[in-house]
Parts: C-alpha cells; sequence; structure tokens
C-alpha cells in the first residue's frame, strides 16, 4: 500500500482532476490511498460565502459553478455535489439569520471544498473503469479534538485507521479509497479542521497507521531542490533529506510538508516521497529517518522574508538568574512566537514574524532592558551537517563578504541541521544566490 496526497492546484480544474487520475491509474497496482485537498479557490470562495451570509446575503454561485462546469467537462452525474450544495446552502441560512460564524460554523463551512473534491474525482475515474470509492475522512477512522479551525488527532486514529482499511489493504476490497484531507470529527460528531498542513497530516497518518511502503505527495517540481527555483535557476533536486531536515526546510520557508505532518512518520518511520505531477518517471526526493549513504555537508538553502529583528541588550543580564525567563515570559504573555535566537553575556537578538504587532511586547521588555526593533529582515537558512559547520561558515561567509552583503545576526539551531543567519530583506534573493554558487557551484 502506498499514499498519495494531492494538493489543491493539482485538482484545480477538470484537465489537472484528469492528469492526477492517470497518475493514480498508473500506480494502482500498488493500492493507493488517495487524500485531496479541495478544487483550486473553493476554500477562499466558501469564506467569501461566508462573508456575504453575514450581512444577510446566501450566495453559492461561485462553487457551484466551479464543480458544475468540472463535472459537465469531465462527463459525470454530481448528485452527490448537488446534495452538498444544497447541504451548503442550508447553512450560510443559518449564517444569515444569526449574522454571525462560530470557529465551528466555519470548520462545517470549508469542509464541504474537500468532500465535494473527493466526490468528484471519484466519480471521474469510475467513469474510466477504475474502481474508486470516495470517504469524508471520519469514515476511515479520523477523530479530532474540539479545538475549531486548529484540531489535533486523538491517538484513538493508530487504531481506528487500520479498523477500516485493512480490507482494502489485504486485497478484500478493490476500491480505491479518495479519502478527504484536512477535516475530522470530534467525540461529539461534530466536524472539525486540522489547521494549517492539515492535508499532508491527513496523508502520513494514514501512512503511518496502515504501515504505507510510502507516502507520496505530489507537487509541480522534481522533487524537494536545493532552494527556490525562482530565485536561483540552476537549483536542483535533492535525492533523500532526514525528517528533521525536511521540518527543518518547512520551518524556514520551503513549502514542502508542515512540520507536524512529519509527527506520525516519524513515529512509524514510513518514507515519505516528494514527487512531481508533470514528471512522474522521476524518483522524487525521499523523506527517511537517517540518510542511507554519504551525508551531504549542505542538503538545501531557504529563506523567510518580511521578519522583525528584536535586539535586548541590558548589563543587568551579567550573572543574573532568570533573566532570560523573563524575556520569554513576556513573549509568552503577548502570544508571539520566536523564529531564531541568540544570546551573548549582555544581550538576546531574536526574531518574530514581520506581521506581530510589538508595541506592547516593546514597552514590557523594556523595564528590563534596552530594546530596538529593526524591520525588513530576512532568515536565510543552510540545512547541512553541522559537523562541518567550520568549513561551511568559512565559505558560506568568504562568499558574501566578497559580495558586500552584511549579516546582522547568526544561530544554528539546536537540531544540528541548520545554520540562519539574518540579512536585509532586499539582499535575501542575493544571499541565497551567493550561497547557492558557494555550496552547489
Amino acid at each position: 500500500m502506498i499514499v498519495m496526497k494531492f494538493g489543491g492546484s493539482s485538482v484545480a480544474n477538470a484537465e489537472r482532476i484528469k492528469h492526477v487520475a492517470s497518475i493514480i491509474k498508473a500506480y494502482k497496482d500498488k493500492r493507493p490511498v488517495v487524500v485531496l485537498s479541495a478544487m483550486g479557490d473553493t476554500t477562499d470562495h466558501l469564506l467569501e460565502a461566508a462573508d456575504l451570509a453575514v450581512t444577510g446575503t446566501v450566495d453559492v454561485k461561485n462553487v457551484a459553478k466551479l464543480h458544475e462546469d468540472t463535472a459537465a467537462e469531465l462527463g459525470i452525474n454530481i448528485d452527490t455535489i448537488k446534495a452538498l450544495l444544497d447541504e451548503l446552502k442550508t447553512l450560510l441560512t443559518g449564517i444569515s439569520m444569526l449574522k454571525e460564524i462560530s470557529k465551528r460554523s466555519r470548520d462545517y463551512l470549508v469542509s464541504f471544498g474537500e468532500r465535494m473534491s473527493v466526490r468528484m474525482m471519484s466519480a471521474y475515474l469510475k467513469s474510466q473503469g477504475i474502481d474508486a470509492q470516495f470517504y469524508d475522512a471520519w469514515d476511515v477512522g479520523f477523530v479530532s479534538d474540539s479545538n475549531y479551525m486548529s484540531a489535533e488527532l486523538l491517538d484513538e486514529v493508530w487504531q481506528t485507521i487500520p479498523q477500516y482499511l485493512t480490507a482494502y489493504k489485504e486485497g478484500k476490497d478493490n476500491a480505491i479509497p479518495i479519502v478527504t484531507g484536512f477535516i475530522a470529527k470530534d467525540k461529539n460528531g461534530t466536524i472539525t479542521t486540522l489547521g494549517r498542513g492539515g492535508s499532508d497530516l491527513t496523508a502520513t497518518m494514514i501512512g503511518a497507521a496502515m504501515k504505507a511502503e510510502e507516502v507520496q505527495t505530489w507537487k509541480d517540481v522534481d522533487g524537494i531542490l536545493t532552494t527556490d527555483p525562482r530565485v536561483v535557476k540552476e537549483a536542483k533536486p535533492v535525492p533523500e533529506v532526514t525528517y528533521e531536515e525536511a521540518q527543518e526546510l518547512a520551518m524556514f520557508g520551503s513549502q514542502v510538508l508542515h512540520p507536524r505532518s512529519m509527527v506520525p512518520v516519524r513515529k512509524s518511520g514510513t518514507p515519505v516521497r516528494v514527487k512531481n505531477s508533470y514528471n512522474i518517471q522521476s524518483q522524487g526526493t525521499i523523506i527517511v529517518e537517517n540518510h542511507t549513504g554519504k551525508v551531504p555537508p549542505v542538503c538545501a538553502i531557504t529563506s523567510v522574508k518580511h521578519v522583525q529583528l528584536i535586539d535586548m541588550v541590558s548589563n543587568r543580564m551579567l550573572g543574573a538568574a532568570g533573566f532570560l525567563a523573563h524575556i520569554f515570559n513576556n513573549f509568552l504573555k503577548w502570544g508571539i512566537s520566536i523564529d531564531v535566537i541568540a544570546t551573548s553575556e549582555v544581550s538576546v537578538s531574536c526574531t518574530v514574524s514581520g506581521k506581530e504587532k510589538l508595541e506592547g511586547l516593546v514597552q514590557d521588555l523594556s523595564k528590563a532592558c534596552d530594546v530596538s526593533v529593526r524591520k525588513d529582515r530576512a532568515i536565510v537558512t543552510v540545512i547541512c551537517d553541522v559537523e562541518h559547520s567550520s568549513a561551511i561558515l568559512a565559505s558560506g561567509f568568504k562568499a558574501l563578504s566578497d559580495e558586500g552583503i552584511n549579516v546582522q545576526m547568526i544561530s544554528q539551531g539546536a537540531s544540528k541541521v541548520n545554520i540562519s543567519v539574518i540579512v536585509n530583506d532586499d539582499e535575501a534573493d542575493r544571499t541565497v544566490k551567493v550561497l547557492h554558487k558557494a555550496f552547489f557551484g
């Protein structure tokens, strides 16, 4: 058994659905379980419909038109879609009467995208002579807590998922399961969404619970690349990375897999392969626990723009117990997450998202230290084997120095697979290019 996950852009229209169906057909002997996101911009259209409903207008024409037009082009019956559209109208009518939408109602609302997507794909596969069956995630054992909009799966899914999918794995049921990503139900039977990376998490959870041969996530590039090909056109595929390296890549800007989706497969040791839907013969990138061959000194380079650099300086830090605790407690108080951090005897520097409003935090921190905030900064991260950190730093900093790029902070992650530097936003792409040339030629 394998698990195949396709995102919204992969099933955005009839042409893309036909293409994904051809990929599923090519792998049908592997007994695939297919996980799908909502079609294209469906989730955005659903949220727009909710905003309209709050003002008293019920309108599902954008959502309905996309699915009805696509179904017509695919030549499939969409009675199941029409039933969902009727259910959606009923929900929006309720929202329009209340003039508000709760987190619980929002989860119910956005679930329609994935639910319609799997029904479309299942119907099309059947029309092509491929036995398939759509499932809402709760129909294959997905149970979550009730933290709407960002639910966490309960531990019992390790047992419930095999209860539903073992017959298919063992060949007693030949209909390919087409499963909704991103959604689940809580113990009360209420629909929840799994938050950021939810569809990836659905796929990796199925793969881990079913001890699949591998989980495949299909994208539009040949796996994980050495850097963003939009920045460096010479970026090349990376054959293999570890779970830890993949998590760091995701944390620092690379659109690979959300870090939380790595948790189930790390627990089970299930490999994850990033594949190219436009080049199915490519091996892509395999994500495993440990490198199987020689460990490359540098694996990849990624960047995050639009961050803020906060410097906190105080002579009272010298030998003062609890100073760092005071700083972190203030970040906790204001609900602000730190990306990277560096400390010395009398200073702490860290980065936070550029979207964070820092006035209250700075006011509180100023009671204990001098605080300065520099906006429009970028984090450039080298995913590497830090056993070679001295050589990596030497060659990297020489290349940056030769180009006149000034590094404002450096941080080596506790995971021992990344080194991050902070530069100006407008120097981020050039920094990536310079480092890529230094490490990959």
